[in-house]
């Protein structure tokens, strides 16, 4: 019972942290191409609050569900694909935290020019390509873990 509650738990939290960065690039992206600063600014307000709501808590569960997943079936977390799923974990931080920054910062920029009736300025634009690149290597890290926890390769 405790392998399929734990098990549970960090399916959910994958779901999550795979949906919730999927959609959040999805509506960022879009309202983005409106170069509308009032549609801008609520949308990454929003953003902003989904990625503190729904992907920092399944990323702070996800290795405290893996870790006691992988006590509970005796998979050492130092070798093997679990390893390799950690590292992973470990770049997807490195894009990740970055972003949450951007992402504040994005919707200060757009809600300026918005209250100000101005476009966007340079500096939301520069941020935004800096945003936008760093999702591929997060999200393909998301998707390598996911495949890892699905084939479990013996490496």
């Amino acid at each position: 019972m405790t392998y399929d509650l734990l098990l549970f738990t960090h399916i959910i939290g994958a779901c999550v942290l795979l949906g919730t960065g999927a959609g959040i690039a999805f509506f960022m992206v879009i309202s983005r191409r409106s170069n509308n600063p009032v549609l801008i600014a609520h949308v990454a307000s929003i953003v902003v609050l989904a990625d503190w709501i729904f992907t920092a808590t399944a990323a702070v569960l996800q290795p405290i569900t893996g870790y006691l997943l992988a006590q509970e079936v005796g998979w050492p977390v130092t070798s093997g694909w679990v390893a390799w799923a950690l590292m992973l974990y470990v770049v997807i931080g490195v894009f990740w935290l970055p972003v949450i920054w951007i992402q504040m910062q994005l919707r200060d920029l757009a809600r300026d020019a918005a209250t100000h009736g101005t476009a966007l300025p340079p500096r939301f634009h520069h941020l935004y390509r800096i945003w936008f690149t760093c999702g591929f290597p997060a999200f393909a890290a998301v998707l390598a873990i996911v495949w890892l926890m699905i084939t479990k390769p013996i490496y």
